[in-house]
């Protein structure tokens, strides 16, 4: 697979792209938490739990800690892991993304059933060895099922062929930050990796809407923008249909009045990959700031974790990490992760070649993401 472009990259460059990948990843991660206690709860039963505003910021879920996250934030990390041990194993030749970001997937289906790190596993890399990584935090039935085994899925023989749900879209942000692909190629990545977990082609489209728009966003693009790229790759693919309705949904909802639950329910309260993603997106487009956008996000009949997670991480690629909540981000589960893993993405996306290359590498880099 061909990546499409190659890019050069001033020092200005790199931080702006540091910043708006560590947007995407935090931005995402702070969706999904703010989100979390209130998933599957109708707005009647949000308003009655913490008043007529709803939520305003994080509460414990399930008796938990604040600001804990799900299933959402765990495999979209995974995701950021897949894609540098992609990069890192083009030195030796083996260049398959959608294989090594499956194997991502396939250690994070370890940490839902394993009690803690496996340190024999030498080629876990350092990601896994995150111990609070080992929980499990409400993963959806088609992603167990999806990387409990070895098998991976294709386009051709997807798992779950029928599973239209969002869980395989709120994972997929991290292709979107992969700058120096063509948008296209982007598409089909994430297209396929969808298929790893999810059969029904919306979802699939959806994955890939997502990532295109995370893509537009990291490259500089307005949100607007983003969509009409989007909307221009995806017509006429078998099953777009659907996911180029939504985004223009989105969009013609942006006109329709002031923001609130009502108009968000019309796109969807549904887990529907589509819905989701309209929702997400309609909420980063009406948003005042990251923190409007993301209570509307959470606020409503529908899967708040997911929605909030699509809005944050739109918001996050477009303002970049300083324009997010600092007090939700003090307390964040896992922030310290989160901001590691995204400055090894930013550092492996801009100075690979100073990392490794066919004939020599750093040490401690292949210890963090291992060849094998």
């Amino acid at each position: 697979m061909s990546t499409g472009t190659t890019a050069v990259w001033g020092r200005v460059q790199q931080q702006d792209f540091r910043s708006r990948v560590r947007g995407a990843l935090l931005g995402g991660a702070i969706g999904d938490a703010l989100g979390a206690p209130v998933t599957g709860l109708s707005l009647e039963e949000v308003r009655a739990l913490y008043g007529d505003e709803g939520l305003t910021g994080f509460a414990a879920a399930d008796g938990g800690r604040r600001g804990a996250v799900t299933a959402v934030t765990q495999l979209t990390l995974f995701t950021v892991d897949g894609l540098i041990r992609a990069q890192v194993r083009r030195d030796t030749g083996a260049w398959h993304p959608p294989t090594d970001v499956h194997r991502a997937h396939l250690r994070w289906a370890a940490t839902q059933s394993a009690w803690g790190p496996d340190e024999r596993r030498e080629d876990n890399g350092w990601l896994a060895g995150e111990e609070w990584l080992y929980a499990r935090r409400a993963p959806t039935k088609e992603c167990l099922a999806g990387f409990g085994d070895a098998t991976m899925g294709t386009l051709a023989a997807p798992k779950n062929p029928s599973a239209r749900d969002s869980a395989a879209l709120t994972r997929s942000a991290p292709f979107g930050l992969l700058v120096g692909w063509e948008p296209q190629l982007v598409l089909q990545l994430a297209v396929e990796c969808a298929a790893h977990t999810h059969g029904h082609a919306t979802a699939q489209l959806a994955a890939g809407a997502f990532a295109l728009l995370v893509h537009a966003l990291a490259r500089g693009e307005t949100l607007d923008g983003s969509v009409q790229h989007a909307l221009a790759l995806l017509a006429g693919r078998p099953g777009g249909e659907q996911v180029c309705d939504a985004l223009r949904q989105a969009l013609g909802s942006v006109r329709q009045g002031i923001p609130g639950p009502a108009l968000i329910e019309a796109l969807g309260d549904a887990d529907s990959a589509e819905e989701v993603l309209a929702v997400g997106l309609y909420c980063a487009l009406v948003g005042e700031d990251v923190q409007h956008g993301l209570r509307l996000a959470v606020n409503h009949s529908g899967p708040s974790a997911a929605t909030g997670a699509v809005c944050g991480a739109l918001l996050g690629a477009l303002h970049g990490e300083t324009a997010l909540p600092p007090g939700w981000l003090a307390e964040l589960e896992g922030r310290p992760t989160v901001l590691e893993l995204a400055d090894d993405f930013a550092m492996e996306m801009t100075q690979g070649p100073a990392l490794h290359s066919p004939a020599a590498a750093a040490p401690g880099w292949l210890a963090r993401y291992p060849r094998a």
